[in-house]
């Protein structure tokens, strides 16, 4: 019987390359910051997960690595107890994202350990293949001062349907989904209006990240209607968007305002969201989003997954934990298609069709790439920051602007 207690933690930030995508709080920096979390075991398994890089996160994860040496890798209430004791005065959310980076490792270093993979763990796979939507954004040329990269200006509708065909294309995604709160809203629904002209069948969703008033998403819903399977986060709040579902049977959903427990009962009690955009890393890790779609289930709740900038690692415990999902009901987000670097050995993972094969092998199936962490990192300790600050990126490009939310 393998020694499945955890001899040592390490966390490896990085950076790695993104493009200049816009959204309602700017635009993404040149290089966003991620971490790299290895649990090793005593007998010298190594399990793998990824979370943020910034400097919340990292510290969390300073602080609770030591404090897991000699916890079994199983044990789940014991990391928790663990979080609650190293992080006794952090945010819920904070502790949820430091313990939830731990416990994706913990559950890979368990299934190498005993030769399963983490969606057998997780209660066995209900789907071949997890299917993934196109995240169509708005976007720059270049980053400022630098060379028009090979997706170009996206700022038109018809910057935004080439946009499309060319991921459709690549990734043969079937839905696609629209990053708003960037220009008028007008605007950005005559971009919808000719995704669905070039694509007449392809599920749309529409996300403003909280960037529109009440009364302009009310004044858009009978443009929306038919148009969209669903709105998300289209004003801030529960209550606000209460008031938007109250007005429309098109579901809203959300990634930004039921992130945690304890956001789920107000959201029952107001009608804000039939649907939650589950997110592993703010969840907790695995369990907690296992029993997230749980609660969905009984409630009658949608269930779909929300995604940020990322690399293979976190896509990996995605496409595991939506495999063993029954009640998945949307495609998922990734920021896959937007990423040019990889830290697993083999390269990006494929999509096919649309979807993604789980990787071969037990855990989640990947494997670190040593050289690529180590560049990744030194891109990380060029940087004199620890926060993302997609604002000030934006204003290289639109001096004038302003963060609002909600802002149209």
């Amino acid at each position: 019987m393998p020694d499945l207690r955890i001899a040592d933690i390490r966390v490896t930030p990085i950076a790695f390359a993104d493009p200049p995508l816009l959204n309602n709080a700017g635009c993404h920096q040149p290089l966003a910051l991620r971490s790299i979390i290895e649990v090793e075991t005593e007998d010298g398994v190594v399990g793998l997960g990824e979370s943020y890089g910034t400097r919340d996160v990292l510290d969390g994860l300073a602080a609770l690595g030591p404090r897991c040496r000699g916890l079994a890798v199983f044990d789940l209430n014991g990391l928790w107890a663990r979080t609650r004791t190293a992080l006794p005065a952090a945010p819920a959310a904070l502790r949820l994202r430091v313990g939830g980076a731990v416990e994706v490792a913990m559950w890979d270093a368990l299934g190498k350990a005993t030769g399963q993979r983490v969606v057998d763990m997780l209660g066995g796979q209900v789907r071949a293949n997890v299917p993934f939507s196109a995240y169509l954004f708005y976007k720059f040329a270049g980053h400022a001062g630098a060379a028009a990269d090979e997706w170009g200006e996206v700022l038109s509708p018809e910057q935004l349907v080439d946009e499309a065909r060319r991921m459709v294309d690549a990734h043969g995604f079937r839905a696609l989904k629209l990053k708003a709160g960037v220009l008028e809203p007008e605007a950005e629904i005559a971009g919808l209006e000719a995704l669905r002209a070039a694509f007449p069948d392809a599920p749309l969703r529409i996300d403003p990240n909280g960037g529109w008033h009440v009364h302009t998403a009310l004044a858009l819903l009978p443009r929306l209607d038919g148009l969209v399977e669903y709105l998300e986060d289209p004003t801030v709040g529960i209550a606000g968007n209460a008031v938007v579902q109250a007005a429309t049977d098109i579901p809203l959903a959300t990634n930004m305002y039921v992130v945690e427990p304890a956001h789920l009962p107000p959201n029952m009690a107001q009608d804000g969201f039939r649907v939650i955009l589950s997110d592993h890393h703010y969840w907790g890790g695995l369990k907690a989003s296992r029993d997230l779609a749980k609660i969905c289930r009984v409630w009658g709740l949608g269930l779909s997954m929300h995604s940020n900038s990322h690399l293979g690692i976190s896509l990996a415990a995605m496409a595991h934990l939506a495999a063993a999902t029954p009640n998945l009901s949307y495609d998922c987000d990734t920021h896959s298609p937007w990423q040019t670097d990889e830290v697993i050995e083999g390269g990006k993972l494929a999509f096919e069709g649309g979807a993604l094969p789980l990787p071969d092998g037990p855990g989640l199936g990947v494997t670190l790439d040593r050289g690529a962490l180590a560049r990744l990192h030194g891109n990380f300790r060029t940087l004199d920051r620890a926060v993302r600050d997609d604002a000030s990126e934006m204003r290289k490009h639109w001096p004038d602007w302003q963060f609002g939310r909600p802002k149209f």
